[in-house]
């Protein structure tokens, strides 16, 4: 009795198991947009804001793209203790941080190759005006991390779309004049920041182009596309959703 019963279970299991290989083969021949993520560190105070990296993250994968993590292999500008939103005397190293966003799976952003990817993404979060660029201490006048300026250059010059979220437009605005990003609604007490940032980054010779948490901008001329998340006071659901409105923007360009 229990020897039949034994060969049907296995007979269903191998069954199941083809299924899932099925799959797994349909969603792997679906992965045809190859999208590299730029991170700056572990934490939104000092690093990437780690709802925006897990939301580009969901959001590409459920656009059916394969992604490699990259982030420079250099000093955070400082050290935030979060629960307390102070900076402490620590010292740590951004591509080290950012690899407990990537878990582990992640590269010197010196071995970032254009030619290997169709598109680039940058979230959001302080790591990106301070890891990134110097945007955080010298606004308009910062400068902008060699490996990361090269990086924007090397996908713009191949016409490959980029995609930044939050605080990350001022890094095209800072290497791309003439651009057009957002960082938010300007004049809205929802985006307390987003006024000053907008006049800053027109300074620059740019364009700021409002719009809510839950759109993107896309800049077709320079295939950017930028969406505030959480320059936004908003819940974190519309923000999750404004990221993947993003998200489909970029994989759309590229």
């Amino acid at each position: 009795m229990l020897l039949p019963l034994l060969h049907q279970c296995g007979r269903s299991l191998l069954k199941v198991g083809a299924v899932a290989t099925v799959q797994t083969s349909c969603y792997s021949a679906n992965m045809s947009k190859r999208v590299a993520v730029v991170l700056s560190g572990c934490g939104v105070y000092d690093g990437s804001e780690i709802h925006e990296a897990s939301a580009v993250l969901v959001h590409l994968s459920r656009g059916g793209a394969s992604v490699k993590m990259f982030a420079p292999n250099v000093e955070q500008m400082h050290v935030v203790d979060h629960s307390k939103g102070q900076p402490t005397e620590e010292k740590r190293n951004v591509l080290v941080e950012s690899a407990r966003l990537a878990r582990g799976d992640i590269q010197d952003l010196a071995q970032l190759n254009a030619s290997d990817h169709d598109a680039i993404i940058l979230p959001g979060g302080f790591g990106a005006a301070k890891n990134l660029c110097t945007w955080a201490v010298q606004g308009k006048d910062c400068t902008v991390n060699h490996q990361v300026k090269t990086a924007l250059e090397a996908f713009h010059g191949a016409g490959k779309p980029i995609g930044l979220c939050c605080i990350s437009p001022v890094l095209a605005a800072k290497v791309f004049p003439g651009c057009e990003v957002t960082v938010g609604v300007e004049n809205d007490d929802k985006y307390p920041d987003t006024t000053g940032t907008a006049a800053a980054i027109n300074q620059l010779g740019c364009k700021h182009v409002s719009k809510s948490v839950g759109e993107s901008h896309v800049d077709a001329k320079n295939k950017l596309v930028t969406t505030c998340a959480f320059m936004c006071q908003a819940p974190i659901h519309q923000v999750y959703d404004g990221i993947g409105v993003m998200v489909q923007d970029v994989l759309k360009l590229a």
